[in-house]
């Protein structure tokens, strides 16, 4: 059942068309899954709406051709000043009813700044860091921590639309994007079980020794395809080396791209990733995830809605309630042992394995 909550905002909204929205949520890939729902809920209330999304290069890769997303403004901060130019002639001919500044930072309310909407929709005072709220006309009321997922849904709340269960449509989207997908697992004479070797920071990445001695839990007591996924940074890359030296049979897909790499996680009997965007897109898919968080605050972007059971918590001490709050915390990832994701795995295999395993036999996945 949808939920309608209307909550105020400052100053108070004017009666507010929902006709041409813009979105400005530009950056990291977890946060371009977050706001899939907010889409969805949008589109569901008002399905002629025409909705532009601010986004970079690479989360737009994402996102492209997804059927609620009407238009894609591109920001690429490579081109420094000139990204910024580019933008702001795009948005100069793209009219808004309603502009929703999903993001706090400088630069996104600068690019804000740049839209041509009566209402332009952030953040409070206390959260809209870097001054971003001076960008916006409207404030949504302050709200105390909470989940990622949240925070935008709350968005939806100060337009008065309703949202049930969030909705995604994420995973293979064309016959020649399932055609790949099917290619790719058919290779394996086993599931496949992806893992997300490093993260944009160093602080939430996994030891890549560790994660060889998983390749062989997977490999030896669970009848799985160990599958490297993510980027080609150097950090990546040198994790890769290090696993298939000590796990040879992985697979290596390093550099698919996000859309190949939707396909892959959609596949995955289980996937297993440290708090980054590859983890948010296994959530979407409803793909089972083994999820390593020490670094960040799980109660604010751990996996939202599914697999709490598989998450392993290194962010707090043993009995400890710690607040929900954006504090990071270093050299906790390090924390979490190869006997820890074991434990995960044991309760894939208890819980969700059978389930899954036939829903990919029925897919035609296996």
């Amino acid at each position: 059942m949808s939920v309608v909550r209307t909550v105020p905002t400052t100053p108070p909204l004017p009666p507010t068309r929902l006709q041409r929205i813009g979105i400005v949520m530009m950056s990291a890939v977890g946060d371009a899954v977050h706001v899939m729902p907010v889409i969805h809920a949008l589109k569901a209330h008002a399905p002629a709406s025409h909705i532009t999304w601010v986004l970079q290069p690479g989360p737009a890769t994402l996102v492209r051709g997804h059927p609620l997303v009407d238009d894609i403004v591109l920001f690429d901060r490579s081109k420094g000043w000139r990204g910024f130019l580019d933008v702001r002639a795009a948005l100069a001919t793209r009219p808004f009813d309603v502009v929703l500044g999903l993001q706090v930072y400088f630069k996104a309310g600068l690019i804000t700044g740049f839209t041509r909407s009566p209402v332009k929709l952030g953040f409070d005072r206390e959260r809209a860091r870097d001054a971003n709220w001076l960008f916006t006309t409207h404030r949504i009321a302050p709200h105390t921590g909470q989940h990622v997922q949240d925070q935008y849904f709350e968005f939806l709340d100060a337009l008065g639309v309703p949202h049930a269960t969030p909705q995604w449509t994420l995973g293979p989207w064309t016959d020649e994007e399932r055609e790949w997908q099917r290619a790719f697992v058919s290779q394996f004479d086993r599931p496949i079980a992806p893992i997300v070797v490093a993260t944009s920071k160093a602080a939430k990445d996994w030891i890549p020794e560790r994660w060889a001695e998983v390749c062989h839990v997977l490999r030896y007591e669970h009848g799985l395809q160990p599958v490297l996924v993510g980027g080609r940074t150097p950090r990546e890359l040198a994790a890769e080396a290090v696993i298939m030296r000590a796990a040879p049979f992985a697979h290596s897909a390093l550099g698919s791209g996000l859309r190949k790499l939707s396909a892959i996680l959609d596949g995955a009997a289980v996937a297993l990733s440290p708090d980054t965007g590859p983890l948010h897109l296994a959530v979407a898919l409803r793909a089972p995830v083994v999820s390593l968080l020490g670094y960040t605050n799980p109660k604010r972007v751990g996996p939202y809605d599914f697999a709490h059971d598989l998450m392993i918590d290194a962010y707090g001490d043993p009995g400890e309630v710690y607040p929900l709050d954006m504090t990071y915390r270093e050299g906790r990832v390090a924390r979490i042992t190869v006997a820890d994701v074991a434990a995960k795995l044991a309760v894939w295999h208890s819980v969700y394995a059978a389930s899954r395993l036939a829903e990919l036999r029925a897919r035609g996945l296996r």
